[in-house]
């Protein structure tokens, strides 16, 4: 382990009342909600947060401009405040285990490296994962100048030669909002169709189209310069936006039977849930852009704590139904 390496809490010997699966916003303010409750809470977190490339996290008051691995970290240590803890591991299966005497809930779940834990409920928090078109060249810019949103990136772009890369049909309305960044906007239409009514609606804003598809993306050591086109024309770039395919993070998961719902759109696809994030499979909950594609930080984080109360407050009623069924037990002559 190196010097900078996060931390990994032991894991606690019997059962907890919540395991977090995922140690982003979403899971770790869950896991301060319910640590502040005295609820005894591990996160389980991979430590490849979605928003690793970004050099800063943007559009939540007071914390705009904080690098994400500070946010995280200082979100651990608040966890770990309160007696909850972080383990850092990849989940490799999880799945409903005989429930207690009682009849309350049990879940195991089992790590890479072969190590268990049971617990009473589970938040999965695990995020999502974007895919991005394959164009050569692209990937290796993403969160610094390939970027997908203009509410996180678009300040720092703002000005910049910009191309939108079409991937569907929620391109043409990202186009409109990074109009509002720059006046220099080309919108690549690719693979995709664009009709009449839209592209009338692009030349009102100043919005060039170009329908040679992109083959390449270029870069020297100043960074992103531009696109190779098909027909073998360069267009010079210095940031590209894409609507990429969000998918929620499912990896040792399908032991929960967790029901997912795709998007339209080819947007993607996420767990679905209901009230505070609960779902269909008793016991557990998800938060965060596991199963709200479009959630930023704020949002992310104000999800994982609405679940962490309801689990909670549900932890109680059962607590509470645990002790009253032993008061009347040991009443009886």
């Amino acid at each position: 382990m190196t010097a900078n390496a996060p931390v990994s809490d032991a894991l606690p010997e019997g059962t907890v009342d919540v395991l977090v699966i995922g140690g982003g916003a979403a899971g770790l303010n869950g896991a301060l909600m319910l640590a502040r409750s005295r609820r005894s809470v591990v996160v389980i977190d991979s430590g490849d947060p979605r928003n690793a490339p970004a050099a800063a996290m943007h559009g939540f008051f007071v914390l705009d401009g904080t690098a994400p691995g500070e946010l995280l970290a200082r979100g651990r240590e608040q966890v770990r405040q309160y007696g909850g803890r972080v383990v850092f591991g990849a989940v490799a299966a999880a799945e409903p285990a005989a429930p207690a005497d009682d009849g309350d809930l049990r879940f195991a779940v089992t790590l890479s490296d072969g190590r268990v834990v049971t617990a009473r409920r589970v938040l999965v928090a695990t995020g999502l994962q974007d895919v991005l078109p394959e164009v050569p060249g692209l990937r290796e810019h993403w969160g610094h100048s390939v970027v997908h949103c203009p509410y996180c990136h678009g300040w720092e772009v703002r000005d910049e030669p910009i191309g939108v890369l079409a991937t569907g049909a929620n391109s043409a309305h990202q186009a409109l909002l990074f109009r509002q960044l720059s006046d220099d906007l080309i919108y690549f239409t690719g693979d995709t169709e664009l009709d009449a009514g839209t592209r009338a609606r692009f030349a009102a804003r100043g919005i060039r189209v170009e329908d040679s598809p992109v083959v390449e993306v270029l870069s020297d050591d100043t960074g992103l310069t531009g696109v190779r086109l098909a027909d073998g024309s360069f267009v010079a770039r210095r940031v590209l936006a894409v609507a990429t395919r969000m998918e929620a993070r499912t990896d040792g998961l399908d032991g929960l039977q967790l029901p997912m719902e795709e998007l339209p759109g080819d947007m993607g696809r996420r767990f679905a849930s209901g009230l505070a994030g609960a779902t269909e499979v008793p016991g557990v909950w998800v938060a965060g852009n596991a199963t709200d594609l479009a959630a930023q930080v704020g949002a992310a984080a104000a999800a994982g704590a609405l679940a962490g109360a309801h689990i909670n407050a549900l932890l109680v009623s059962a607590d509470t139904d645990a002790a009253l069924a032993a008061a009347q037990a040991d009443a009886k002559p």
